[in-house]
């Protein structure tokens, strides 16, 4: 089988090698063709525009910066689109806009084709390694006709829902991840501040509960996912740690955005009666603002 590649940047170059050194042909297509000069020195061959890529390939992949890259690469002249033959199968995987991938989806099925939004976790060492996430977004018929494809370059294919759920994944992950480093950082200054050396405070982060993720993996298992607020670690309590931390940035005069707007929902768990309950119960009040629930 012949695989298309489009876009082989920093992320998307050792993506394709994996899928070469798993013995598929390649046909590749950049904005740069030194940008695929390894590729080309190992035996793919190149094309002048994404629809060749398309129109000789039966499984075309993009990996490009973001939205306006893939809808030029998709849609634009020259697109990959107006290649794709009955019955091949279109894989993107640019941490995309949702809709933006359901519109573009739209037109390859009028083509007969397939689509699959997979947006990968890991980076350029992932990458290189094959120490990748793939999120995939689409028919789950479509992910077992080219599950091959996605584990010669990831070590871990999910599918996550329909078209567009792949993207959904990948933005609400990285979202958590930035807050929770925003979070992170903001406690990290506030207790340099206060007199404790850097390194001691990563070093505390890394070795309690934080740096063993025991929020995602254990607490919130056993109490929000589970909608379950017997106290473990009571709201009261909890309560009165942020609200001593608060007072230690007002103290030290240290700006604390994320660690203000937690508190703040603490507060108004508290003046709903909850100091008994489980401290996650304060979660409920997004769970409320957002009409969904997170039960598993």
């Amino acid at each position: 089988m012949r695989i298309g590649f489009i876009g082989v940047g920093n992320i998307g170059l050792p993506m394709a090698r994996q899928i070469m050194d798993a013995g598929y042909s390649m046909v590749v297509n950049d904005l740069r063709r030194e940008a695929a000069g390894p590729l080309l020195d190992a035996g793919a061959e190149w094309a002048d525009s994404a629809r060749e890529v398309a129109e000789s390939c039966g499984v075309v992949c993009t990996c490009l910066p973001g939205p306006p890259e893939m809808e030029q690469a998709a849609l634009g002249s020259g697109g990959l689109v107006q290649g794709l033959e009955p019955g091949s199968v279109y894989l993107d995987h640019t941490t995309n806009s949702p809709e933006l991938v359901k519109r573009v989806h739209r037109e390859v099925v009028k083509r007969g084709a397939a689509m699959l939004d997979a947006p990968v976790s890991g980076g350029k060492e992932g990458a290189q390694t094959r120490d990748l996430t793939v999120l995939v977004g689409g028919d789950s018929e479509t992910l077992e006709r080219v599950r091959p494809v996605l584990d010669a370059m990831a070590k871990t294919v999910m599918h996550v829902g329909p078209i567009g759920s792949g993207c959904v994944g990948k933005l609400m992950h990285n979202c958590a991840i930035f807050s929770l480093e925003q979070a992170m950082v903001e406690c990290l200054t506030l207790g340099v501040r206060a007199g404790v050396e850097p390194a001691v405070m990563v070093e505390v982060f890394q070795k309690a509960a934080l740096g063993r993720n025991m929020g995602l993996h254990v607490r919130l298992p056993a109490t929000l996912f589970r909608g379950d607020f017997d106290p473990r670690f009571a709201l009261g309590v909890a309560y009165k740690d942020m609200s001593l931390a608060a007072k230690m940035a007002e103290t030290h005069d240290v700006t604390m955005p994320v660690t203000e707007a937690t508190q703040r929902a603490m507060a108004e768990a508290m003046e709903r009666g909850w100091a008994d309950r489980d401290s996650s119960i304060f979660l409920t009040l997004q769970e409320e603002r957002a009409g969904a629930q997170v039960r598993v």
